[in-house]
């Protein structure tokens, strides 16, 4: 990894070096000349129109302009995106899927489509990934690229957009029929691919047809279909268990053989100051995805100054997945730790922090699990848009829309097997792998016998509902009054349902019936379960019929009343120029909660809880233009994120430890809907030079202070009065009973950020023929933060990459063109450690993804293409504990399309 690093940082310093070149070589070239009309083809295109709506733009904003009709820079938004300062992703399958805006975790990002908030997740194989997960964050992978025209990266607020969206707004925008030709015209683009671990074909077809009857009507349509196999393979362990001196006398009492090591071992083990990996399992996550996206837009202009636009999307993702894991899973030990009460320990080493890096055993018990799922995501918006022109001066537009998405897993299944062998376990000391090695065979079926079935069944719903009107009164030559108004309803709701304890009853059978061999993993074979013969076996199948374990079940209601005013001009000042704007934005949120509260899993009651919060956020943002080449900007303002979904849920759990009213220890947790938003005092500092066609040369520094951080309040001893939870939920209760512990989330927690992002692009025109084609674009990002909790332990703030950076290099004629790009990101946290427990810390390493594509025109509107993505089969590593072990490794191979794009 370092190796990759240094390699990448040397890149971009080269690539730095090169444009500091262009860039002055085009300066000069251009001294006396003013800017004629930008002419280029392809990627170029694409980064010159971008760079003029960054350059026009009163707020800091990045921006990503496709080409042409169905031609996005990248075959995912999220990877397309991932190439502007300030922004990292995180991948699913290989695939772009969320991004990390300027340091903050994809929660903190509000993303719009068509100018209206949209909200949409989708599937995880991974808990580390937020498997099952409803928040506010966007997984850009629901959509294909092909159906967006432009896509906006705005890095600083102001107060004509809604409030929200701490780190940024990320605004899609899809293509409409009165910015194409007059006529009918059209694209069709098909690819075929393939992935190194999968080695199936992959069929992707994106389609777009517009008609525009002379400017004044046009409707267009648009069609992007892909179906793909993926394939992880992975290691993976749990949390680290530091096993007690008590745990260890209960397992030798019971059975476990320690003979075979020397008395110093045995002491120590005995002693409970060893840390044993949590189990570890080979995995294969298999997924076969199917991907639709429509979209229609229809425009009328019945006069020159009045404009209605009617935007339609309909987005479906679904994914069946196989999970094949062969685990430890011990019958008697805890935390799933390699070995049993019926084992036997040969041998063990631990390294200097007590971590046991190498252990052999006989006899561990181990579960060959076979989990299918299948998730389905939709996702529909209409919104009509408005803009008329009342006179010269006075100007509306704005909105209104509905939208809603559904995330939902009708089939969950998990069918185990249970076997025993030896085996030995290594781990690597710098926590990035770890090899078994099987004294057993694991091919045969006399090893094996059946243990149970597991049921699951999930659901979530999220719908929207907005209004948007919004008025500029151009004052005089300098000053325009903006101001507007909008309502917006936001609701979410969900259930998750399980069954699995009717199905324990058949554990114990032999299982040759119902095997299938296994072979797909790099490390080691196995037998794993067939459902169609497990079910005809013993008569089962999928159900949750009668299944009394249910949880998070949930509704959430926001209702947002806000209003705003905003001043902005456009004045010369001592021969310079000075734009922006200075503004006021006013909010009034409502929520209402509802939620079971669950005893053992058991729902036992509904608590529902209402709660309301204002404020007023200020706002200003300048842009001095120096010369008309280069810019100085600044922008300062406060600005809120909502709380989390699921911190706001008034869902929560009850338990009493006993029956007996006098002697039996109460605990509860619950949500808390009273919660506050997180608030933001930021400021941006930049400047910003162009030059050439599509030359920039950008620097840029901000800092963010974030108050109201949620943080979980934990209080003791305390009267059941304090919950505010209903006196129904348990027997024998009074407001003056005393639960032993208490659990919610509270605002209380404060960080800060501070970044420095610095971009560079240009073409090297000033290089002798044929190199004069050459290119790049590249941008490095640097942040330090800081979030001290209620214990006073500081931590990077989750999900946050102190450095990253991109470089993409270029070679592109009329003709041909073929660019390479690089995308790093370091090292970050899931969870920070809580100062306790050394595996409360859980994070991810540092990655180095390498893209390719390239292209050849046959004529002007026919193009072949080719795009490979993850070239080097990067592997993800996801680290646990203070003490930086292994927890996840997964690959998921290299993805090649080639296809063929026509235009008419």
């Amino acid at each position: 990894m370092a190796f990759t690093y240094r390699a990448a940082l040397a890149a971009l310093a080269v690539g730095a070096s090169c444009i500091s070149m262009a860039a002055a070589a085009q300066d000069a070239a251009s001294q006396g000349q003013e800017d004629g009309e930008i002419v280029v083809n392809g990627y170029i295109a694409s980064l010159a129109k971008a760079r003029e709506l960054k350059r026009n733009s009163n707020i800091i904003k990045d921006v990503i302009v496709a080409e042409d009709m169905a031609k996005f820079p990248e075959l995912n938004l999220a990877e397309s995106i991932q190439r502007l300062p300030g922004v990292a992703i995180n991948r699913e399958a290989g695939e772009g899927r969320r991004i990390t805006l300027r340091g903050l975790s994809p929660d903190y990002t509000r993303v719009q489509l068509n100018g209206m908030e949209v909200l949409g997740n989708v599937d995880s194989a991974m808990d580390s990934r937020g498997q099952r997960s409803r928040d506010r964050a966007f997984d850009f992978n629901i959509f294909a690229s092909e159906l967006f025209s432009r896509v906006e990266v705005e890095k600083s607020y102001q107060a004509s957009q809604a409030e929200g969206g701490m780190a940024g707004t990320v605004g899609l925008f899809t293509a409409k029929p009165l910015d194409q030709k007059q006529g009918i015209s059209g694209a069709i683009a098909a690819k075929l691919g393939t992935n190194s671990y999968t080695k199936d074909a992959q069929p992707r077809v994106a389609a777009m047809l517009s008609q525009n009857w002379d400017n004044r009507f046009g409707i267009l349509l648009s069609v992007a279909y892909s179906k793909r196999k993926t394939e992880e393979q992975g290691y993976n362990t749990y949390s680290p268990s530091q096993l007690s001196a008590s745990q260890i006398a209960s397992y030798l009492g019971k059975g476990l053989d320690i003979s075979a090591l020397s008395a110093d071992q045995q002491a120590k083990l005995k002693s409970g100051n060893l840390v044993f990996a949590s189990g570890n399992r080979l995995s294969v996550w298999d997924a076969r995805q199917e991907r639709l996206g429509l979209t229609l837009a229809t425009q009328w202009r019945p006069a020159d100054n009045l404009l209605f636009t009617v935007d339609g999307l309909h987005g479906e993702f679904t994914t069946n997945r196989d999970e094949y894991h062969l685990a430890t899973r011990p019958d008697n030990t805890s935390g799933s730790v390699i070995f049993d009460t019926t084992s036997k320990i040969k041998s063990i080493h631990w390294d200097s922090t007590n971590f046991v890096d190498s252990i052999s055993v006989d006899n561990a018990t181990y579960a060959s699990e076979h989990r299918r799922s299948r998730n389905k995501n939709k996702f529909n918006q209409i919104a009509l848009t408005y803009k008329w022109d009342a006179t010269e001066r006075f100007k509306v537009d704005g909105h209104i829309g509905y939208e809603d998405s559904s995330y939902t897993t009708p089939i969950d299944d998990k069918l185990y097997l249970r076997a025993r062998g030896g085996m030995t376990t290594t781990y690597s000391a710098d926590g990035t792998s770890a090899t078994n090695s099987y004294a057993w065979n694991t091919l045969d079926p006399s090893k094996y016998e059946f243990k149970e079935f597991y049921f699951r069944e999930f659901w979530n719903k999220t719908n929207l509902r907005e209004g948007v009107v919004n008025g500029a009164y151009t004052l005089n030559d300098v000053f325009t009054l903006r101001g507007g108004a909008s309502y917006r309803r936001f609701s979410n709701s969900g259930s998750e349902i399980y069954n699995d304890g009717q199905f324990q009853k058949f554990g114990g059978d032999p299982a040759a019936s119902i095997v299938d061999t296994f072979t797909q993993n790099k490390s080691a074979d196995w037998l794993t379960g067939n459902y169609d013969r497990a079910f005809a076996k013993y008569n089962a199948q999928h159900t949750i019929v009668g299944a009394w374990d249910i949880e998070n079940t949930f509704k959430v209601t926001e209702e947002t009343k806000s209003t705003y005013g905003q001043l902005e001009w456009n004045a010369p000042v001592a021969g310079m120029r000075l734009r922006g704007n200075f503004s006021l934005r006013a909010f009034f949120t409502d929520t209402t909660s509802t939620g079971n509260v669950t005893q053992s899993d058991r729902p036992i009651g509904v608590v529902t809880t209402s709660a309301s919060y204002s404020d007023v956020l200020p706002a200003l943002n300048a842009a001095l233009e120096i010369t008309p080449n280069f810019l100085l900007r600044v922008a300062a303002a406060r600005n809120i994120n909502r709380p989390s979904l699921g911190s706001m849920s008034a869902s929560g759990t009850a338990s009493a430890d006993g029956s007996d009213p006098a002697s039996r220890k109460i605990t509860a947790s619950i949500g808390n809907p009273d919660l506050k938003p997180y608030k933001d005092d930021a400021i941006d500092v930049s400047a910003e030079w162009y030059f050439g066609q599509v030359g920039l040369i950008s620097l840029g520094v901000y800092h963010k202070d974030i108050d109201n951080l949620i943080i979980t309040d934990t209080q003791y001893n305390v009267p059941y009065s304090t919950t505010g939870l209903p006196l129904s939920l348990l027997p024998s209760l009074t407001p003056n009973t005393i639960v032993s512990e208490y659990s919610k989330p509270i605002n209380g927690g404060k960080a800060y950020i501070t970044g420095f992002e610095a971009a560079a692009q240009a073409n090297f025109t000033f290089l002798p023929a044929p190199f004069d084609k050459l290119g790049m674009s590249t941008n490095v990002t640097l942040i330090d933060s800081n979030i001290r909790d209620k214990n006073g332990v500081n931590n990077p703030i989750n999900g946050l990459s102190k450095s990253s950076a991109n470089a993409t290099l270029y070679y592109e004629t009329k003709r041909w063109g073929i660019r390479g790009s690089m995308n790093y990101r370091s090292s970050y946290l899931r969870s920070g450690y809580d100062g306790k427990k050394p595996e409360s810390k859980d994070g991810f390493d540092g990655t180095v993804y390498v893209d390719a594509a390239a292209f050849y025109n046959l004529t002007d509107r026919i193009r072949l293409t080719l795009d490979a993505i993850n070239l080097t089969n990067e592997t993800e590593v996801q680290f646990n504990s203070i003490y930086h072990r292994l927890h996840n490794e997964t690959r998921s191979g290299t993805s090649v399309f080639g296809g063929v794009s026509i235009k008419f």
